[in-house]
């Protein structure tokens, strides 16, 4: 059950997004790793993290997207799906999706009655990007973290950010020091 602040959904912040020579690498993700630290030592205990795994047999258009990134078809213990070396030891509940949205009935159950969530994580222009507006459609009130995401490059990242101000007041855009209060 969250807070009236709401629940802290730490999207993938995996090592495939931030290991050097990754085909995912999120080139921001090294910056984003202490913002995303303090929001999770702010909103401990009513903090989740997600993984984007990929699933056993790709299935429909799935099967598409494999085959022109096939690195990835690693089953969801592999090396690459694993959170950053600066979460695992902590990280508590982690929720695994094989979609790039991870709002569903875990994450529901996650953002509780306050209906409130909070996302920051990578990639903005991807995996934040949608679930933020599956959350919203839910009815949930999202806020994403602009600087504690970051996207495939800043153009992205930025022009994700704008999308999903398109969503207000479903979706509110803030910063950090907006969510701590500081």
């Amino acid at each position: 059950m969250s807070t009236p602040r709401g629940c802290l959904a730490v999207i993938d912040m995996q090592r495939v997004f931030g290991e050097p020579g990754s085909p995912w690498l999120a080139p921001r993700f090294g910056e984003i790793v202490k913002p995303v630290r303090d929001l999770v030592t702010a909103f401990q205990p009513d903090v989740v993290f997600t993984r984007f795994v990929a699933p056993a047999r790709p299935a429909g258009a799935w099967q598409r997207y494999y085959e022109a990134w096939p690195f990835a078809l690693q089953p969801p213990d592999a090396r690459i799906w694993e959170l950053a070396e600066e979460f695992a030891a902590g990280a508590g509940p982690t929720l695994d999706a094989t979609t790039f949205s991870k709002w569903g009935p875990d994450l529901a159950a996650r953002a509780g009655e306050s209906g409130r969530l909070v996302l920051a994580g990578v990639s903005t222009d991807c995996c934040v990007l949608s679930t933020a507006v599956a959350a919203a459609d839910a009815g949930v009130a999202v806020r994403v973290v602009a600087d504690a995401c970051a996207g495939v490059d800043d153009d992205s990242h930025q022009k994700a950010l704008d999308i999903l101000r398109l969503y207000a007041p479903l979706i509110e855009v803030v910063t950090l020091d907006d969510v701590l209060d500081r």
